[in-house]
């Protein structure tokens, strides 16, 4: 998400830092993260940092997941109120904080219940966050935007399957498949529970036009078309993106979860009424260009 909000954002009229570990910047260090923000003295800040992983590995990680999540998001919110108080936060949560049991993700309901157990530690730092945000706003006034966005996918994610999952994940099993000739491509579940997804740019699209915004969002606000496909339909549509010939299995040892998870779209058509979405095919077409240069046998 971050490097291509970047892309987005240098071809506007933003003076952009782009900044991470690899430019000396650690977020969970306190001291070395303040000296860039005295520096810069930004006048808004994405939050685009995370340290987020594949299913497996949020929980394998999950002491390190939540305490390294929460503790660049104190830090960052610290450092905004002694340095630069005027700023802007917006931060992009993952729809994965909603209730584990919720199907349809209406915002007031955010809380109403527990975060599903396999992302446990990712999606409570998401609410963390949150919770951050709302108590600096109370006593220093710090100003926040808190978007709720879908599973995203698209190009320039990583090509680490230990740190990337869901439709991403999928696109670069299938296309190391095709490229070994198998005759067969196994789903885990029937293929039939369908999921709201957001492709990426769309979500850096959206989250440029908060910078518009004058007032706070402190209240979370889905990013949604409140429309999904199911894991069949996608998978369908990656094999005709790669040219994967061979047969979709769909294991149904495996559990679906829930049958349905779509974010509601009421409160964003609120703020974004004319807003249009990419087209879900045109989207993971790309994506598979992108992961068919990029990926290694």
């Amino acid at each position: 998400m971050g490097k291509n909000l970047v892309k987005f954002l240098e071809g506007s009229n933003y003076e952009v830092f782009p900044l991470s570990r690899a430019d000396g910047l650690d977020l969970t260090d306190l001291s070395c993260a303040k000296k860039f923000f005295q520096k810069i003295q930004p006048n808004a800040v994405f939050n685009c940092a995370a340290h987020v992983g594949s299913l497996h590995y949020v929980s394998e990680f999950a002491a390190d997941v939540i305490f390294d999540n929460v503790q660049m998001a104190l830090n960052i919110y610290k450092i905004i109120s002694d340095v630069c108080p005027d700023s802007k936060i917006i931060n992009p949560l993952s729809n994965c904080s909603y209730p584990g049991e919720a199907n349809i993700h209406y915002e007031p309901d955010w809380w109403k219940g527990e975060v599903h157990d396999s992302v446990y530690s990712y999606g409570n730092s998401k609410r963390f966050i949150y919770v951050i945000s709302r108590n600096y706003y109370r006593q220093y006034g710090i100003k926040s935007i808190n978007f709720l966005v879908p599973n995203t996918f698209g190009p320039g994610d990583y090509t680490d399957p230990n740190k990337t999952h869901a439709i991403n994940g999928m696109i670069m099993r299938m296309i190391l498949a095709h490229r070994k000739g198998e005759k067969k491509f196994e789903i885990w579940g029937t293929g039939k529970p369908i999921r709201e997804w957001g492709y990426i740019k769309d979500i850096v699209t959206l989250l440029s036009k908060s910078l518009a915004m004058e007032a706070g969002l402190i209240s979370p606000v889905n990013i949604a078309q409140n429309k999904g496909y199911s894991i069949k339909e996608s998978a369908e549509f990656i094999a005709q993106a790669v040219g994967f010939e061979g047969k979709l299995i769909f294991n149904s040892k495996y559990a679906d979860g829930a049958p349905i998870k779509v974010l509601d779209d009421e409160k964003f058509r609120s703020l974004f009424p004319d807003y249009e979405f990419y087209d879900h095919m045109k989207g993971i077409q790309e994506t598979v260009q992108y992961y068919e240069s990029n990926l290694l046998e």
